[in-house]
């Protein structure tokens, strides 16, 4: 059996658009779960009675359970298939939602959102997978990936605008019973509809040891980074954490590079344009996750916005997401090379951050902030196609899935480290603010005011911060990423292409 590029013509799929938003309806449950929870969390702790120190864990189990999980997630995406992990990743998000809708206890809240991060993590890498193997052509390739970029984009704000009215107007729980429908939605859909190459998947043996360690060292890399903005980077074991997450990694690389079926063949990191695209999105993402809770915390605690209106607050955000993920990124994905459409859409977003370095407590929303969330939508959705696309262009369909997580598990591990060093950052900054200015301020309004001042100051430090990010992240893009647009079919050994269950 030779191996031939397969492209598969206009209608060999005819219900692929059809599983596009059964796919894209999953993604975005998936995202939603990200931030809705977190407006839920106050009254959550407050009705489970879960201590101020524990609360971080109602956060903390899902991201370590998803980001340690992504590598093994794809790989068993990559063995079973990729619509039955989808679906298996589903039906299990839906039951772990139901079983943290249902807790009574703070354990049995934690113990279910590791679970819904557990099977976030099968289900994500199945999804952008689907999407690789079953759009071949390079225009429907940049028209779906523009659909579920703009989904990824623009989920997160969405989930604050659910959030908040749900917990507003019915009950906390409801934020974990919402997934129900849409898992349900979504399973139903893509039992029906998708379909996927046949021959595609890699039936090696899994890679035990490279499990083990590339999720240990992943779990060890995310907490570390959420116990040095709780604990502070000098915290003992926050030190041991890097420590032993920089060498179970460095174990991982080793192990890869001599077993025979590797969880992560090495040649999928090290392609440059699919390296470059993982490192540059990361780095990205440091900056958009950090800027994004300190303009919710600006728009609650300084402005006074509650939480419905903070949310309804970031909607220009989603739309320049969506205009920029499916205008301007699918219309020039296939004639522009990718790094003039990732590393502009950089600059554009970096363009919003340095609109936000202009915030005062007095600040405008539609003078400042308004202007910042459009240009961030627009940049950050015009780099989200090629992006997401660029990874899977070519590979071949046994690494689908594994190439797929690594998407996410760049975005995931950029997410925490943007939390956690942006926080210190902007806490540090606001400590030393306050301490220089509170002896000018001896009344007790003026006290006030002084701190009100110094969040803000600590704020724009560090958006400074990622400010800086952007610029290392478009540097990184122009320098490896080197594909040619046009650029379009997966790899896939087979004789005759065969359209399966």
């Amino acid at each position: 059996m030779s191996r031939t590029a397969f492209k598969a013509p206009g209608d060999a799929h005819a219900n692929r658009w059809k599983a596009l938003v059964f796919i894209a309806l999953a993604q975005l449950m998936v995202v939603l779960d990200t931030t809705i929870v977190n407006i839920a969390l106050p009254s959550a702790q407050q009705d489970l009675g879960i201590s101020d120190g524990d609360r971080q864990w109602v956060v903390t189990a899902y991201a370590l359970a998803f980001g340690g999980l992504l590598l093994f997630g794809g790989r068993v995406s990559d063995l079973w298939g990729r619509k039955r992990a989808f679906l298996i990743g589903l039906v299990g998000f839906a039951a772990a939602s139901a079983l943290g809708g249902a807790s009574t206890t703070g354990a049995a809240m934690f113990g279910a959102r590791a679970l819904q991060g557990a099977f976030g993590a099968v289900l994500a890498p199945a999804a952008l997978s689907l999407l690789a193997v079953m759009f071949t052509d390079g225009k429907e390739r940049a028209k779906a990936f523009g659909i579920f970029g703009a989904i990824a984009g623009g989920g997160s704000a969405v989930g604050f605008i659910l959030g908040g009215v749900l917990t507003e107007y019915m009950d906390w729980r409801w934020t974990f019973f919402v997934n129900i429908p849409f898992a349900i939605a979504a399973a139903t859909g893509a039992y029906f509809v998708v379909r996927e190459p046949e021959g595609g998947r890699n039936r090696s043996p899994l890679d035990i040891p490279g499990v083990v360690l590339s999720t240990l060292g992943l779990v060890s890399l995310v907490y570390g980074f959420t116990r040095a903005e709780s604990d502070g980077w000098s915290d003992t074991t926050t030190i041991s954490l890097f420590v032993a997450s920089a060498v179970l990694l460095l174990a991982f690389v080793i192990t890869e590079a001599k077993v025979k079926a590797p969880l992560l063949p090495l040649r999928v990191v090290t392609d440059r344009n699919r390296g470059g695209v993982y490192l540059s999105l990361g780095i990205a993402i440091i900056a958009m996750f950090g800027s994004f809770l300190f303009l919710t915390y600006y728009l609650q605690v300084v402005k006074g916005y509650s939480p419905i209106k903070s949310g309804f607050s970031f909607l220009p955000m989603v739309a320049g997401m969506m205009v920029g993920s499916t205008q301007i990124g699918t219309r020039l994905v296939t004639r522009v090379p990718a790094r003039f459409l990732i590393g502009p859409g950089f600059l554009v977003a970096m363009a919003g951050m340095l609109l936000l370095t202009r915030l005062e407590t007095g600040s405008s929303y539609a003078s400042t902030v308004l202007p910042s969330l459009v240009l961030l939508g627009l940049g950050m959705g015009t780099t989200f196609n090629p992006a997401m696309s660029l990874p899977t262009v070519g590979i071949q369909p046994r690494d689908a899935g594994v190439a797929s997580a690594m998407i996410n598990t760049s975005q995931q591990v950029g997410g925490a480290i943007g939390t956690a060093l942006l926080n210190t950052i902007a806490t540090s900054a606001t400590t030393s603010y306050v301490k220089g200015h509170v002896a000018d301020a001896p009344t007790k309004p003026q006290r006030q005011l002084v701190q009100l001042q110094g969040v803000v100051h600590g704020y724009i430090v560090a958006i400074w911060f990622a400010v800086g990010m952007l610029v290392i992240a478009t540097l990184i893009v122009l320098i490896l990423v080197n594909r040619r647009p046009g650029g379009e079919g997966v790899e896939v050994e087979v004789a005759v292409p065969v359209v399966a269950h």
